[in-house]
């Protein structure tokens, strides 16, 4: 019942601290990893362990999958390369040299510190894509962050495996077995996740109820990751290449109605997931601390060489990258090099490598390693290993999720409100301007009654002649900002007859929900704050 308690009250703690971020304009997953660093420090407060299968099955595939749906196909074609060799070439590296700073600074074994850099070699989906939501970033260079951090699981899990066998049983691998085990773990993960969206979607399109559609689609990522780590396959690379398919397809398979529904009930779910997750992160930190042996309360100092070396390791790979890209006269990682340009830049790649940060993924490693080696004598350093995870990852939380906002405004790389509202009002004219052209085609073929047709052309033209004079004026965010403020002052005040005209039993309690219904759909178009 306390580990029910203990749960109940940080999900309210949580709640409020990413409030609190939200109003401060902050990382939400970085004050929550310092706030529950700080309350595991203080006197009285029970010690959490957090369950590996709690992370790995409950928290884990949910999260993945909406950083997969997240993620742009379009622009994924356009950085595949990239990707790619940051998430096998840069995990590699970044595990070997996490190992040799951890033999030399630490008491692990050679085999044990290969597995603390097969662990903490690549960067944390979850923690990538809640840093990056909120910062407006290029497309491409947002792409290429969410994608590198979906996709590189494949490589560390491989070398994860080949580690644990090392350090566990004892044995080894030879480099044909590693070779089966890579296209295995990728090959059969991708493979899995594509099949898993192909019957998702399959039973989706003859679901004509929001609710089980819903229930479907939160089922869905926890089948592709329960069948894949049954299967010997990647879990993890099931469940990002299913989200990946079906997020292409989602206008395909479900209709609006659906659409409302399903967001709203994700948002909520993503929400309390990742507001729990990050404020356990720091919660164990201090719990594990206190049962280090004295000879391993030096920790500090280890974990800060490491995050500095998993930061260098990142440079290293990424500047490379985007000086080719530069040279060759393409497109920047993140955004296209202007007429005439000719000196390099430095301020993307440095946005790039900052975001490089950690979070569930490594934890859930870490936290399924074994207890005992195969002769049954306990796995010697494995609570030292899990301080240096738990504060590699806590550090970076920190250091970068705190800087990276600053970072990208100095780089100068987010995109302008002005250029989001330009595009946006771009659409809305070409939205606006096809939906006449087929009301034209109506029209001509006496398809629909000319009063029908008379009655929406009205309503299109009036919403183009808007929008194309907010155009012509150059409306500004601040314009745009008056006029949402004004047209939601309008809503209330309809609010505030529905409620009036329920209240004197001039209408039902069905027509009540039903307009009420309306006005909510009509506040939720107008998006801001």
């Amino acid at each position: 019942m306390r580990s029910v308690e203990t749960v109940l009250l940080l999900v309210a703690v949580a709640t409020v601290v990413a409030a609190f971020a939200n109003r401060l304009a902050i990382p939400a997953p970085s004050l929550l990893v310092a706030a529950g660093v700080v309350a595991g420090l203080l006197p009285g407060v029970p010690d959490v362990r957090i369950s590996p299968e709690v992370i790995s099955l409950v928290v884990l595939p949910p999260l993945l999958y909406a950083s997969g749906e997240e993620l742009s196909v379009r622009d994924l074609r356009a950085v595949w390369r990239p990707v790619a060799i940051l998430a096998v070439g840069l995990v590699l590296v970044s595990a070997f040299a996490v190992a040799l700073v951890a033999a030399a600074m630490t008491p692990l074994r050679p085999a044990l510190a290969f597995v603390l850099g097969a662990i903490l070699a690549s960067t944390d989906p979850v923690a990538v894509t809640a840093l990056a939501r909120r910062l407006f970033l290029p497309p491409r260079m947002q792409t290429l962050v969410q994608a590198e951090s979906l996709f590189n699981d494949a490589t560390s899990l491989l070398l994860f495996k080949v580690a644990i066998s090392v350090a566990v049983a004892g044995g080894a691998m030879s480099a044909g077995h590693i070779t089966l085990e890579f296209v295995k773990l990728a090959g059969g993960g991708a493979g899995l996740g594509a099949a898993v969206a192909a019957a998702a979607r399959l039973v989706r399109r003859r679901v004509e109820d929001p609710l089980v559609d819903t229930v479907i689609s939160l089922v869905t990522p926890y089948a592709a990751y329960v069948i894949g780590e049954a299967l010997g396959t990647s879990g993890v690379t099931a469940v990002v290449v299913a989200a990946v398919i079906l997020g292409t397809q989602a206008t395909k398979v479900t209709n609006s109605h659906t659409r409302i529904q399903r967001h709203a009930v994700y948002e909520t779910l993503i929400f309390l997931l990742e507001s729990t997750v990050f404020g356990l992160i720091g919660l164990e930190l201090p719990a594990l601390v206190r049962d280090l042996p004295s000879r391993d309360q030096r920790w500090v100092l280890p974990v800060l060489a490491i995050t500095a070396t998993l930061v260098a390791t990142r440079f290293l790979g990424v500047f490379p990258l985007s000086a080719a890209a530069q040279l060759r006269g393409g497109a920047r990682l993140g955004r296209k090099a202007g007429p005439g340009e000719q000196r390099l830049s430095f301020r993307v790649p440095v946005v790039i490598s900052w975001s490089g940060t950690r979070g569930v993924v490594p934890l859930a490693a870490a936290l399924s390693i074994p207890l005992t080696a195969d002769n049954g004598n306990p796995l010697p350093d494995r609570g030292l290993l899990l301080v240096l995870v738990i504060g590699t990852v806590v550090i970076t939380l920190l250091v970068q999720g705190f800087t990276l906002a600053p970072m990208v405004k100095w780089a100068g790389v987010a995109v302008t409100p002005g250029a989001l509202h330009q595009e946006d009002t771009t659409a809305r004219i070409q939205l606006a301007q096809a939906a006449l052209a087929r009301l034209e085609e109506l029209a001509d073929s006496d398809a629909a009654p000319p009063a029908v047709i008379e009655r929406l052309r009205s309503e299109y033209d009036t919403r183009l002649a808007y929008t194309a004079d907010a155009a012509d004026l150059g409306e500004t965010p601040a314009i745009v900002t008056a006029y949402r403020l004004m047209r939601r002052d309008l809503i209330e005040i309809e609010q505030g007859e529905l409620d009036q005209l329920h209240a004197a039993g001039t209408i039902t309690d069905r027509t009540r929900r039903k307009l009420q219904r309306m006005l909510d759909l009509e506040d939720l178009t107008l998006g801001g704050e």
